[in-house]
């Protein structure tokens, strides 16, 4: 199997060929600006000093400061980095808003560590990396194993180097210290403002569409919410500990308060309890992946039933298993797309910190809709011209952006 980024750069040789770029233009896009790859070291409450790796990889700046999540994750590596990084150069690209791509990541392991050791972690992690961000340089967010929180620390450390105030150096931060509204629930809300466009396209009469989501975490539990309120029937959702299945629908508010009262959609009564890999096969006509990458597979994509799959995940289809879903016409929405609210509204925040002037959710949502639909209806437009997948026009949209931008730049 390849590794993401090899994957990254298959999609970018095939996007190069549709536009004719040159061989000098695929080659810089092949590569990334720079690499940061640091030893950074704590005081563990145990009193012993640990080192960790940290990374950053900044892509392409072409159309704007780089931006990315910063993950810490036990298995945080060079070459996942790099994919996530490449991603989010051409996710910003999907969206047409003025940032590059970036992504950053310490390996360890948060489940293991106390508050006051991720503190030490962040705050030494933006002593290390104090050089290479900023509001016009490069633009860290959340990511996985990271918070509102460790933003702050992040912030507040970057300030204190700086000896100036700096919010806008970082997105996701706690509405206090100048977080955006919505940004909570922005990946899903752009999930959904894509499918209401694609079933309107489609001729589909949404309240008869039967929707599985797997993974209720943020994306995923926001995401059920806002197309249960839409009049969709959610008939499957999951989480870590396994899934729930009701062919008559869920209740999306019950299923909420149990998963937080009790930690897991597992404890809601009187509905059938399924694995994540049966909600993945279900009888339904959405699936939205939500959760980790690698979930449908060359191993069970034949077996899917759903007609439309929304990855608001990163990276939830194999090729392999894209190939096969192609085979059975399931229209894809892909992650790079799908999942974009989120760095959009990152988007609106540092727009919001750099003229200190705060938006309502409301006016969030208003900013925010217009740009998912518009996304989605370029690519949709394209794919249907070219006779090729939403994944592939995503990319070649995104990769023609791109390279505009760095040929204007000479």
């Amino acid at each position: 199997m390849n590794t993401p980024f090899q994957n990254f750069l298959v999609n970018l040789d095939r996007a190069a060929q549709v536009l004719g770029i040159s061989n000098e233009e695929t080659q810089s896009l092949r590569e990334s600006n720079k690499i940061i790859e640091k030893k950074i070291n704590i005081l563990m409450d145990s009193g012993e000093q640990k080192e960790f790796n940290a990374y950053r990889v900044q892509f392409n700046n072409a159309r704007g400061p780089y931006k990315g999540g910063i993950r810490f994750h036990p298995e945080a590596d060079i070459d996942e980095v790099k994919a996530l990084a490449a991603g989010m150069a051409i996710k910003t690209a999907v969206v047409d808003i003025p940032l590059g791509g970036s992504k950053g990541g310490v390996q360890c392991n948060p489940k293991e560590m106390s508050e006051r050791e991720l503190e030490q972690i962040a705050r030494v992690w933006a002593r290390a990396m104090a050089d290479d961000i900023g509001v016009n340089q490069d633009i860290p967010a959340p990511d996985v194993y990271t918070t509102p929180q460790i933003m702050a620390y992040i912030m507040d450390e970057y300030e204190k180097i700086k000896g100036r105030s700096e919010p806008g150096v970082i997105t996701g931060k706690p509405l206090e210290l100048g977080g955006s509204e919505g940004r909570g629930a922005a990946t899903a809300q752009g999930g959904a403002y894509i499918l209401e466009e694609l079933v309107k396209i489609l001729g589909r009469n949404k309240t008869e569409l039967r929707v599985a989501v797997q993974g209720f975490g943020n994306a995923g539990q926001h995401m059920a919410s806002i197309l249960s309120k839409l009049g969709y029937k959610i008939i499957a959702v999951s989480d870590s500990k396994g899934g729930i299945y009701s062919a008559n629908g869920l209740d999306i508010d019950l299923v909420t308060k149990t998963k937080q009262e009790q930690g897991s959609v597992t404890a809601v009564s009187d509905v059938e309890q399924i694995s994540n890999e049966e909600l993945i096969t279900c009888d339904c006509d959405v699936l939205v992946p939500s959760a980790l990458d690698n979930q449908i597979r060359e191993d069970n994509a034949g077996a899917i039933k759903a007609q439309i799959i929304v990855e608001l995940a990163n990276g939830p289809t194999t090729p392999e298993a894209d190939k096969i879903l192609v085979e059975k016409n399931v229209i894809i929405i892909p992650d790079v797309l799908a999942n974009a609210g989120g760095v959009t509204v990152s988007y609106f925040e540092w727009v919001q910190n750099r003229t200190n002037f705060y938006w309502t959710e409301d006016q969030v949502l208003v900013r925010l809709k217009p740009i998912m639909v518009k996304a989605f209806n370029d690519v949709w437009e394209f794919s249907r011209e070219k006779g090729i997948t939403l994944r592939d026009a995503a990319f070649i949209k995104a990769v023609e952006r791109i390279v505009i931008s760095m040929r204007l730049r000479g």
